[in-house]
């Protein structure tokens, strides 16, 4: 059962992915009142977004989630770039300046179990299904309605409400940028793989790019750009991505499927991040490719970066003028993970075969410079961008 929802708070946060509950876990256990909706019934019940990077887990020490995440995934110590059964490019995690020297495979679904029962925890709740549908502030404070036409006052409202974020069109915060053309496939899958299982392999093919990672329970997260997926790809579908573009010496072969999808990929960044007392946080603020797995990263890393500027201005006397600190500190961050993983999938995608071939060689010469190496996994543990305020 849902507690009831209050009429006021300090602080609102409207949606409850993987952002939102991390928001509300870090402030509910630093004793800052907040209240967290959502306009859905139930929680994520597929694994969608399934890497935490190096990063990521060091900010979620502050919350107590990084070992209970680490002891329910598969540790990961490096990604391959490949052509077929070429290696073009490694790179390795095993040298990162972190205690978490690898990339965590851990399904969506998981890592927000784990959020709520932190959450759950320090004495807070997800309040559902409740749609915020308008939101107003004043000098004084935000009123936000939501459907049903039930009222809540609160100081500040953080949206952490997805792309298409209410919260963002209320406080009037362009989201800028554009669609790729190809739609992805996901799928989960069980596999008779021959390949390394210890590594997330990302194969180029003229077709597009195909991410193949391991998770936990012996599956693997099929990840491809296709010009036109099914809405519901089936093994078929998935077999022949793995057929056009895997490897051809010991071919993967797809034994079951266990859940697909597919959806379109954007490149949006907001305009900015705070609006008088209405701030964003995950997608709501950034949307970008799959390539590189760090949507859900950036996103948890603003979260409790704002957390700590939030519970710093209420709990302890702050000036207030520390939150515009947030926008001008993580906005840099997602413009960086946004143009690193627009280029990604670009090369990925490179069709034709003078450059496929132009590509392949320059990779496999950087793939013998070893502070290329440093720099990728840097770049791709978010440990590149870190901002120094976020909690380590």
């Amino acid at each position: 059962m849902n507690a009831q929802l209050p009429d006021s708070t300090d602080v609102l946060i409207v949606g409850a992915g993987p952002a939102g509950l991390a928001l509300a876990t870090s402030l509910a256990r630093q004793g800052v009142d907040a209240v967290l909706v959502d306009r859905a019934a139930g929680g994520a019940n597929t694994s969608r977004a399934a890497v935490v990077h190096a990063r990521t887990l060091e900010v979620l020490r502050a919350i107590d989630v990084s070992d209970e995440l680490v002891s329910r995934g598969v540790t990961v110590p490096r990604f391959t770039v490949r052509d077929r059964d070429r290696v073009l490019l490694t790179v390795a995690f095993d040298k990162l300046p972190t205690d978490f020297p690898y990339t965590l495979l851990v399904p969506q679904d998981i890592t927000e179990q784990v959020l709520l029962d932190r959450l759950r925890a320090a004495g807070g709740t997800v309040h559902r299904p409740y749609e915020v549908t308008a939101v107003e502030q004043t000098a004084a404070g935000v009123t936000a309605t939501t459907s049903g036409g039930r009222l809540i006052r609160a100081s500040y409202a953080v949206g952490t409400d997805g792309m298409h974020s209410t919260v963002r069109e209320q406080a009037g915060i362009a989201f800028t940028g554009d669609t790729y053309a190809q739609s992805f496939v996901l799928a989960d899958v069980r596999l008779d793989w021959a390949g390394p299982a210890d590594e997330v392999a990302l194969y180029f093919a003229p077709q597009g790019v195909t991410v193949v990672a391991p998770l936990p329970g012996g599956r693997h997260r099929i990840v491809a750009t296709v010009d036109k997926a099914p809405e519901r790809p089936g093994v078929a579908d998935v077999q022949s991505l793995l057929d056009t573009r895997g490897p051809r010496t010991q071919p993967a072969t797809v034994t079951d499927l266990v859940w697909s999808s597919r959806f379109r990929v954007h490149h949006r960044l907001a305009e900015r991040y705070r609006a008088g007392r209405l701030f964003l946080a995950g997608d709501a603020a950034h949307v970008h490719s799959p390539a590189g797995g760090q949507g859900m990263n950036t996103g948890i890393q603003d979260a409790l970066s704002l957390a700590g500027k939030l519970t710093a201005v209420l709990r302890d006397g702050a000036p207030e003028s520390i939150l515009d600190t947030y926008g001008t500190e993580r906005r840099p961050v997602a413009e960086d993970v946004v143009a690193f993983t627009h280029r990604m999938t670009k090369i990925a995608t490179v069709g034709s075969g003078p450059l496929r071939s132009l590509r392949n060689t320059a990779l496999r010469a950087l793939d013998w410079v070893p502070a290329v190496h440093h720099a990728m996994a840097m770049n791709l543990s978010e440990l590149a961008t870190a901002d120094s305020t976020a909690p380590a």
